[in-house]
């Protein structure tokens, strides 16, 4: 069962992205204000890594990939679900993010990168699509998805 003290820190930062566009701008402030190093970074690091190890995160597999939703996207998340993935050097399904995605980067290993990014953010906009890739490792991946809105493609 997820922690009090996890969804206590998404609603905190999830306060912080309300009402703001998906966009290249939020990508660089999200990297900025809570970027790897930072103390909400190393925060959620931690929770999602104590969840995979406890076994409340990232439940289920397919494809070799380990994930799960760990909130429906609620009101006091800003309408954002919660997903976590742990991935090691593989790609994921192709999908579409239809009212975007912001990505919290947390490799295990150290050179480990999602999408060609090394840890901290990666908010993609609304409309965009990709086959979500991990490579040089393993990384735990925590997706905020506006309405919990997402759709798998047969690309």
């Amino acid at each position: 069962m997820p922690s009090t003290e996890f969804r206590r820190q998404l609603t905190e930062l999830t306060a912080q992205l309300a009402g703001r566009s998906l966009d290249a701008e939020l990508d660089a402030w999200l990297n900025a204000t809570w970027g790897a190093g930072s103390a909400t970074y190393l925060a959620l690091k931690q929770q999602c890594e104590a969840g995979v190890a406890q076994g409340w995160l990232c439940q289920r597999e397919g494809g070799g990939i380990r994930y799960g939703r760990v909130f429906k996207p609620a009101d006091e998340l800003q309408g954002f679900s919660v997903d976590v993935v742990d991935m090691q050097d593989i790609a994921g399904p192709h999908h579409v993010h239809p009212l975007g995605e912001i990505d919290l980067i947390m490799p295990i290993d150290s050179a480990a990168q999602f999408d060609g990014r090394p840890a901290g953010w990666l908010v993609c906009p609304p409309g965009s699509a990709h086959r979500p890739t991990v490579t040089q490792g393993r990384a735990l991946v925590l997706y905020l998805l506006p309405q919990g809105s997402i759709t798998f493609t047969p690309a």
